[in-house]
């Protein structure tokens, strides 16, 4: 490569990653991108899963690093999951979805419709999702406030919240708008862990919550 053109290309990966460190600060007017944007520099090599970044609303949001009892809690939820539907469903941890707000969020679960070859394209849409679910612990208001306003004006149908402080299953469905074009679920339900609960789309396919929550289930 000539050397005028590596030093154009070192100087443009020097300003991206600049722009990049200060979007990740508390600025007073953070840089937003779009969708097509985000991909861009993913693309680029600029962000890495090691990263830790999604984007919220065209905003690059550094994710919460994740406890032992986040961890288990996943990876017992993720098996159930999978026992549960097998290849009934498409069940992804941890990975992206595409959501009409700038957004591509990386739910601890979700169940899609179809199947695993069927994202090979492009990630989830809201009209693919049968249910995203978080699990919380230290980022309990967050997942309450920010990702459930997210979920649910991008038309998310179930969400789901594991509250591990609580021991306790917090389930939302049926999105709507008000009269204020606010964006709420109008259904709310609380389920303990010594219950079980059907997964929407498949009534028949009980979750055990004892799993989830065996300390609580244990008492």
């Amino acid at each position: 490569m000539p050397a005028a053109v590596n030093n154009a290309v070192s100087l443009i990966s020097a300003s991206v990653q600049v722009l990049l460190e200060r979007c990740l600060m508390n600025a007073v007017t953070p840089k937003r991108f779009t969708i097509a944007e985000y991909h861009r520099l993913i693309e680029l090599g600029f962000l890495t899963e090691a990263n830790h970044i999604e984007l919220i609303r065209g905003e690059l949001i550094q994710m919460t690093a994740k406890g032992t009892p986040h961890t288990v809690c996943s990876s017992i939820l993720c098996r159930q999951l999978d026992r549960l539907l097998g290849d009934q469903a498409v069940i992804r941890g941890q990975d992206p979805i595409t959501l009409p707000n700038q957004s591509e969020p990386e739910p601890d679960v979700v169940i899609a419709r179809g199947r695993d070859e069927d994202y090979l394209a492009h990630h989830p849409y809201p009209e693919d999702i049968l249910l995203v679910i978080e699990i919380s612990d230290k980022t309990i208001d967050y997942d309450q406030r920010t990702k459930l306003s997210l979920y649910v004006e991008a038309g998310i149908s179930h969400y789901w919240i594991v509250n591990l402080p609580d021991s306790q299953l917090e389930r939302h469905s049926q999105p709507y708008k008000n009269a204020q074009n606010k964006f709420s679920y109008l259904s709310k339900q609380i389920s303990l862990s010594n219950q079980s609960v059907a997964i929407p789309g498949f009534e028949n396919a009980l979750l055990d919550l004892s799993r989830l929550f065996p300390e609580s289930a244990s008492e």
